[in-house]
């Protein structure tokens, strides 16, 4: 076993920019084991992208159980992880993703476009006036949580809720979650679930043109949703489709505004070139990755170049570091918005690739066009920046910013 080097995760100077590190674990130790946390971290693209393929590995362990042995946990967050398709495998994974698939889709996502412009557009006005704002709390946080809100239909008067309802909940997926977060995320289950749970009895009273709704009446032949599940689903699709995309737009724009030739290349053919705009995006989510780690359970005894993993095992595998790998991409540490070449991993790869990835794609367009083309100069309004002390979802406090007024 080959220990970390004795890296806290979680000290500022690591979470500032963890990406050295990384390269010299991919050469130097690309299989590490931390004894404590009992995670065995892996850092290299390929072993990461042949595992998050491999049937051998799971969400959840034993992964070919019965869902009520799956998790021995009576929590309300445990509740959640027993329904929550991210947390499934085949066959519970296949049939409920089949359903959902069934209402959200491409062409739902699509559909949205012009509203998630809206959106995008308000927040905007609400600043463009004062030359200056927090582009993390004025623009990256609300505008996910909008589109989620809208799409579950859930009112206005209640979207307050929301973010800290999935703050709560996803502290739990950081590495060494604390009892004081255990009991934030029970109580923000019970209150997010409660409220979904009577939001789907009125919907079926009263259907409307949303998901819930339409999660309701979602049928596969015989096949139905069932509360838990629905109440489940509605609690994912908040958590992985707002917290991620909100890291991933103020990530991505610090990307641009500490690289301003690309910057100043992307502001002037935004609009003309939509295929520069795609992959510039797609370099954001490559470059910092919102998600640094996604843990798989080991469900059958495996050897991996020479390390024997058992039954049992918790891996830890390290999008952030993949996304730089440098056997895997020309440059890797180059931020070029202009490369074509790039099958970055920050959705994942196989059974569980993220549902909501074609939304944060339109989401994260529409934000940066918005944002290029509405404010001019925009910049960092400070360089003294610094990140939430999280590691798995990787973050800013707050991203000031300013522009040129009167242009």
């Amino acid at each position: 076993m080959i220990d970390r080097s004795g890296i806290d995760l979680l000290d500022p100077a690591f979470l500032a920019d963890p990406y050295p590190v990384y390269a010299r674990w991919r050469s130097e130790t690309p299989i590490l084991y931390d004894s404590q946390t009992d995670l065995w971290y892996f850092t290299r693209y390929a072993d990461i992208s042949s595992l998050l393929r491999d049937r051998r590995l799971g969400r959840a362990f034993p992964g070919h159980a019965p869902r009520q042995s799956r998790i021995k946990d009576p929590t309300p967050f445990g509740w959640l992880h027993n329904h929550m398709l991210m947390e499934m495998e085949p066959p519970d994974h296949t049939r409920l993703r089949s359903l959902v698939n069934k209402v959200f889709t491409p062409v739902r996502v699509e559909a949205l476009r012009p509203r998630i412009q809206d959106i995008a557009n308000e927040l905007v006005e609400a600043v463009i006036d004062t030359g200056t704002m927090d582009l993390l709390r004025d623009f990256a946080e609300p505008l996910p949580v909008i589109v989620i809100a809208e799409l579950l239909g859930v009112p206005e008067s209640d979207r307050k809720y929301l973010r800290p309802w999935s703050h709560d909940i996803v502290a739990m997926y950081e590495l060494s979650p604390t009892s004081e977060d255990a009991r934030k995320a029970n109580a923000a289950v019970t209150e997010f679930a409660g409220y979904l749970r009577g939001l789907a009895s009125e919907r079926r009273q009263h259907s409307r043109a949303d998901l819930i709704s339409d999660l309701v009446q979602v049928q596969d032949k015989e096949d139905r949703l069932s509360e838990d599940e629905l109440v489940a689903t509605g609690i994912l699709l908040l958590n992985a489709g707002h917290e991620a995309t909100v890291n991933a737009i103020a990530n991505g724009m610090l990307a641009l505004f500490r690289n301003p030739e690309a910057q100043s290349l992307l502001q002037g053919q935004a609009s003309r070139k939509p295929g520069l705009l795609r992959t510039a995006v797609e370099e954001m989510l490559r470059y910092d990755t919102p998600l640094q780690l996604f843990k798989r359970w080991v469900l059958e005894d495996i050897s991996i170049q020479d390390t024997v993993l058992q039954s049992g095992a918790r891996l830890a595998l390290l999008y952030g570091s993949a996304n730089r790998d440098e056997r895997r991409f020309s440059d890797a540490d180059r931020f070029d918005i202009s490369r074509r070449e790039n099958p970055h991993l920050t959705f994942g790869a196989g059974t569980h690739y993220c549902l909501g990835a074609p939304l944060a794609r339109v989401e994260m367009r529409i934000a940066v066009s918005t944002l290029l083309t509405r404010l001019p100069g925009l910049r960092l309004a400070s360089e003294k920046l610094e990140y939430r002390p999280t590691y798995v979802i990787r973050g800013l406090k707050e991203l000031p910013v300013e522009w040129n007024m009167g242009a």
